[in-house]
This record gives C-alpha cells, sequence and structure tokens, in this order.
C-alpha cells in the first residue's frame, strides 16, 4: 500500500482549535473524506471499515470518520488540499506569514506528507506577500560593470548638478562637467530651475565650443568633487560664484587619485605655473605633442589598473546577476522610490511584480507598469 500522506490521531483536536479561527475544521475533513474515496486504493479500505470489518492496521477515527493508519491520519496526495492547509497555516492572518523553516515546524506540529518538506519550500519561496516585505539573506545579484575607458580626453563626460547653494548673484546651484579621462572638471554657476533649453546652452557655452560633443554622459559626480566645491561655497557663502573659476583652476592642477595626475598635465601636457618664477620649457609642437601621448598613456593604463581594483573588491560581496527574459515577471526594490501616500516604514521592501518588456543591457532591463515616474528601466 502506498501511504503518501498521513496525519497524527493525537493532534487532530490541536488542528482543529488552529484552524476554527480561520476557517471550519469540518470543511477541511471533509476535502479529505472525499478525495480519499474518488482513490481506488482507499475507496475499498473504508467500504471494508464500513462494513465493520478490520483492514490489517487500518481504522476510522470515531469522531472525524478520518481513515487511520496506525496512529495517523491518511492524507490524500491532492495538491488543492495541500494549498487549502498552507493558506491556513501560512497565509492567515493568525499565522502571519512565517518563514519557510517556521511554516514547516508549524504544519508538521498537525500533519504529515511525502514531499512537504519540498512542497512547504516551493510555496513559501513562491508567496508575493514575502517577497514584498521581507529582507533578503544573499549576496547582492550583479557584478559590477564599469563603464568603458575613453582613450582620449572629453570622449566620455559626467554631469551632475551640487543644489540648495547659498544664494549668490542669483545662483544657487553649480553644474558640474567632468571628463572621465583627465578627470578634469568645469564648474559652471547656475540655478536650481533651470529648464532643459537652458542646460543645452550652458553645455554648448562651456564645454562643446571647446571640446566638440561627446560619446557618453552620465548624471553622476564624485562625493569627494561635492565636498570640495562645497568648502568653497562656506568660505565664500555671499558671492561663491565669483569664486568658482578660481576653484575650478585650483581643482584642475591638482593630482587626481584615480590618474595620478592632474587634469591639466593630461590633456595639455604641462600644469601651470603659478609662481613668479618663469622656467623656459620647450613648447614646440613635437615636444608638446609626445608629451601629451605619453602622458595619456600613463593615464589610460592607471585608469585600467584602478578599475581592475575597484571591480575585484565590489565583487566580492555579489553574485552573479540574474538573467531575465521578456514576459518574465521581476520584483522591484523600492529603496529609491517614493510614495506620496505610504510612509517609508509601510512601504514594501519590494514592489510588483512587473512583467519585463525586453533586455536593455546584461545588467539592465525595462519594466512594464513601473513603480517609478522617472524611468521604467531598472539595474537587475
Amino acid at each position: 500500500m502506498n501511504y503518501q500522506k498521513l496525519m497524527k490521531q493525537d493532534e487532530i483536536q490541536a488542528s482543529k482549535f488552529f484552524s476554527v479561527k480561520v476557517d471550519s475544521f469540518s470543511n477541511l475533513i471533509d476535502s479529505i473524506q472525499k478525495s480519499l474515496w474518488k482513490d481506488s486504493q482507499y475507496r475499498s479500505i473504508l467500504q471494508e471499515l464500513g462494513k465493520g470489518q478490520s483492514f490489517q492496521d487500518y481504522s476510522l477515527d470515531s469522531s472525524s470518520q478520518l481513515l487511520l493508519f496506525k496512529d495517523w491520519v491518511v492524507f490524500p496526495n491532492d495538491p488543492t488540499i495541500q494549498l487549502s492547509i498552507l493558506q491556513k497555516w501560512h497565509d492567515s492572518p493568525l499565522a502571519g506569514y512565517p518563514s519557510q523553516e517556521k511554516t514547516l515546524k508549524l504544519v508538521k506540529q498537525n500533519f504529515h506528507w511525502s514531499g512537504m518538506t519540498q512542497f512547504i519550500t516551493d510555496y513559501v519561496s513562491s508567496c508575493q506577500q514575502c517577497s514584498r516585505n521581507k529582507n533578503i539573506h544573499h549576496k547582492k545579484f550583479g557584478l559590477l560593470k564599469p563603464l568603458p575607458i575613453a582613450n582620449v580626453p572629453w570622449i566620455f563626460l559626467s554631469m551632475d548638478f551640487i543644489t540648495q547653494l547659498p544664494l549668490s548673484n542669483s545662483f544657487d546651484s553649480i553644474l558640474v562637467i567632468v571628463d572621465r579621462f583627465s578627470k578634469m572638471a568645469v564648474f559652471i554657476p547656475t540655478i536650481s530651475l533651470i529648464t532643459l533649453l537652458d542646460l543645452a546652452h550652458l553645455f554648448i557655452k562651456n564645454t562643446f565650443s571647446k571640446h566638440v560633443l561627446p560619446s557618453r554622459i552620465i548624471d553622476t559626480v564624485n562625493q569627494i568633487l561635492e565636498q570640495y566645491l562645497w568648502m568653497y561655497v562656506s568660505y565664500h557663502p555671499d558671492d561663491w560664484n565669483t569664486w568658482i573659476p578660481l576653484a575650478e583652476c585650483a581643482y584642475n592642477s591638482s593630482d587626481h587619485p584615480s590618474t595620478k595626475k592632474t587634469p591639466f598635465l593630461t590633456v595639455y601636457g604641462r600644469d601651470p605655473q603659478f609662481d613668479s618664477v618663469h622656467i623656459t620649457q620647450d613648447t614646440s609642437f613635437g615636444k608638446i605633442s609626445m608629451k601629451v601621448q605619453s602622458v595619456q598613456e600613463d593615464v589610460q593604463k592607471g585608469l585600467e589598473v584602478g578599475i581592475k581594483r575597484l571591480k575585484s573588491y565590489a565583487d566580492k560581496g555579489r553574485a552573479s546577476p540574474l538573467v531575465f527574459n521578456p514576459s518574465d515577471m521581476a520584483w522591484c526594490s523600492s529603496n529609491n522610490i517614493k510614495s506620496a501616500s505610504t510612509t517609508k516604514e509601510l512601504f514594501g521592501r519590494w514592489l510588483g511584480p512587473f512583467p519585463i518588456l525586453k533586455k536593455v543591457s546584461t545588467h539592465a532591463y525595462h519594466l512594464n507598469g513601473s513603480p517609478s515616474t522617472q524611468s521604467s528601466i531598472f539595474h537587475s
């Protein structure tokens, strides 16, 4: 005989006490009995016992009339009943969505069936409420994917705003544009309510006119650079906009930790002279050209070493990225999503799941029904 689903007889009363608070226990008993009668193997046993005859170690419980095998209640191999039990012992308000381990322990107090551990593990892992609100206990998915390194200056740029500065000659913000190869920066006083058209004009005037159109622009600024500008502003809170050109010159004439060279030297092949002693230098085109080429080759090698070191360090705490396909469902972290109607503490840790429309890159996907009003593309 195949006794796949069994429940301890002496735990029936405990099971009754628990489930009566959620739903009628008699409904579960009826479901078990009906499922057993549909099984030809168990139906014949029930018929024999119903006639008052004995059958091996089987018997009928006097109160519930459930089929017993020794100390266990025979539990039918019916996924519908298994789901019904987990809905009571995991999804109900009285259960409170416990973890896989706690759910298994709770169900084992009342039931047992073959393959129960895997069934409960699969059920809890697919529970949307658990996925939406519980912390993750694994490494962050997605290895670091550094941006490409240019081989010449002013091809890849970063651009961002430093805002909420003291008002100075009607300016309250600084537009910061940085060449990601040489680390040369341009500081432009502006306003926080700048329009897209005015931003384009500032870019054309201060960058495009000198270095032509770049291949890529990203919207990020190094925190060290932001702190550097804030120090200038704090020393000159009323007229900081007049001091910004000096701040830009000072920054570009200082060694950058990534390149170990000044942005001036990387771009122009020489550093500016600030002292009164004039040193005669060979300014012939050939010498300057060779100097610039040599410096930029050193900078590129230094950036490559730095990127490899950064990636190696970052990937220690990361796992290989998850791979999704169009129509797959994905959860979206709520860390950077603001909700006007829900406090952060009550906001789910994960939103969704949302269907994936398409794969944008190895690390980014386009979601349908995105929770963000700013973008529908998210990093995996």
